[in-house]
């Protein structure tokens, strides 16, 4: 690989990160919806799924990386036009403190699913779809019971409990990740879903 291959390369994956952080944003345009639990129901997850799935372990949790330093940093990014310091000391925090892990949990599960040989799009749906549920749901509400656990001083039952109310909505985000990569599968063969070689 020549040095301006891997110049290339390097831009290439730095504008896939920018613009998957950048896409979280969008996501929290979409009104939340508040619950008496003290974390809202946001699209926000989604973005997370679809970082994993699309760009894999290391370029999904550079880009969540980068998205939670821009709402540390005070840009309203979050749904409802939140962000700063602050917003990590909520009973949410746990849940937004898992972004980056999640999204490499997701690229590594896509990656895993999806082998390195061409695979057809509804495989790499079915694949993403699995990939959505174990990082977007399973390490997004570990992380989130934790946080409620500490931050809203509830038991393990009762953080357990509250959060099940997000899992329905989380499984039909999950299928949409899984819609957009076959779509994607369909128009882009080439693509690297998962950081998977070729």
């Amino acid at each position: 690989m020549t040095a301006e291959h891997r110049s290339e390369t390097r831009a290439q994956r730095i504008a896939l990160v920018a613009l998957f952080a950048a896409l979280m944003a969008a996501f929290g345009l979409i009104p939340k919806i508040d619950l008496p639990l003290g974390v809202p129901i946001t699209a926000q997850t989604m973005g997370v799924m679809l970082a994993g799935c699309m760009l894999g372990a290391a370029l999904g949790f550079q880009a969540l990386l980068l998205f939670l330093a821009a709402v540390a940093l005070g840009l309203p990014l979050l749904s409802g036009g939140r962000g700063g310091m602050g917003v990590f000391f909520l009973p949410s925090a746990g849940y937004l403190l898992s972004y980056p892990l999640a999204a490499a949990v997701a690229g590594l599960v896509m990656r895993s699913l999806a082998g390195k040989g061409p695979s057809s799009p509804m495989r790499l749906a079915a694949c993403a779809f699995a990939a959505s549920v174990l990082g977007g749901i399973v390490v997004v509400h570990v992380f989130g019971v934790l946080g409620l656990m500490l931050l809203a001083k509830l038991s393990f039952v009762q953080a357990a409990v509250g959060t099940l109310v997000f899992v329905p909505g989380d499984l039909v985000k999950c299928v949409l990740v899984a819609l957009i990569v076959h779509t994607v599968a369909r128009g882009l063969p080439d693509w690297r879903f998962g950081g998977r070689r070729l």
